[in-house]
């Protein structure tokens, strides 16, 4: 018989960073997870990756869990691409950078699991391509 599962929880932790203070601690003791036990299996696998690291956490009735590493957020990903280190104070009146179609493509297949475009790359541009605008990007 499969678990009977308590809990699913989405944190957006450093790589090989994660440590039992917030925001593990709080989302994890709360239903009496091993926290340290955590945190050392995700730094464990994330100890090569750079950057911010989603984490779907799965806990079950009798506190055990798993979890799943997604890939960085789009926005992770624009700034990486673009080399900048934030995206605009006041986006839509100041703009920081330009993203090509070229740029916007290989994002595009880059996060296309973790999107709902279902397999579409003009879809998925359109997603990578509302986040970078919402960044002060312009997209030519």
């Amino acid at each position: 018989m499969a678990k009977k599962i308590k809990v699913v929880l989405k944190l957006n932790l450093p790589a090989g960073k994660a440590n039992p203070a917030t925001p593990v601690g709080p989302a994890l003791g709360q239903h009496g997870i091993a926290i340290m036990e955590f945190c050392k299996q995700y730094n464990e696998q994330t100890k090569a990756m750079q950057g911010v690291v989603p984490a779907v956490i799965t806990i079950y009735e009798d506190r055990s869990f798993n979890f799943v590493l997604k890939k960085p957020p789009v926005s992770e990903f624009i700034k990486k691409e673009l080399k900048i280190e934030s995206g605009s104070k006041t986006p839509g009146r100041e703009t920081i950078a330009t993203l090509t179609q070229a740029q916007l493509t290989k994002i595009a297949r880059a996060k296309m699991d973790d999107l709902n475009a279902n397999g579409n790359i003009e879809a998925a541009k359109k997603i990578i391509a509302g986040t970078a605008r919402s960044m002060g990007i312009k997209v030519e």
